[in-house]
């Protein structure tokens, strides 16, 4: 018969796998926590993104520009940061948007052709935003510019101004 001091032989092999390294059982449960500590991790951090403010940072729409000396007569000079294009002709100063009014393209100045130019759709603007020619549907629009009591220029972008007017100085 058997010896009553001998495991059965089903038993013998699973203390030899135990001994030998890790069993099928225990294999499972760590696979399942990591599982659940990615899950968790995930859950976390989509919390804190959604607690999170999302707040857009952008320039302030009231801003100096420097003095009126800064700028030459019959120059047009591009502010990048706040997308605009300052004119000075001889009767005084104009502050003119840079976005194009046909799809919110970036236009630039190109002093050979004496135009503001839309490098997107081919739209041209006079230095005072007039449209000449291309797609976009109107001119450009000017923004109010004003005088510090210091002496420094100030650009409004949430005050449109008439066309017509210009800051003497």
């Amino acid at each position: 018969m058997s010896d009553p001091h001998q495991p059965p032989d089903g038993a013998n092999q699973t203390q030899g796998r135990a001994a030998a390294g890790i069993t099928r059982r225990d294999f499972l449960n760590e696979i399942s926590a990591a599982a659940l500590g990615i899950s968790g991790l995930g859950g976390m951090a989509v919390t804190v993104n959604y607690i999170s403010p999302n707040v857009l940072f952008e320039p302030p729409a009231r801003f100096r520009v420097g003095v009126p000396e800064d700028y030459p007569v019959n120059s047009v000079t591009f502010l990048r940061d706040q997308q605009i294009f300052i004119v000075r002709v001889a009767e005084g100063f104009v502050a003119v948007s840079s976005v194009c009014t046909h799809l919110g393209c970036i236009t630039q100045w190109t002093p050979e052709d004496g135009l503001i130019e839309c490098p997107c759709h081919g739209s041209k603007f006079q230095r005072d935003g007039i449209k000449v020619a291309g797609p976009a549907p109107q001119p450009l629009p000017h923004f109010s510019i004003t005088l510090a009591p210091d002496g420094q220029l100030v650009v409004d972008k949430l005050s449109a101004a008439p066309r017509s007017q210009i800051l003497k100085v």
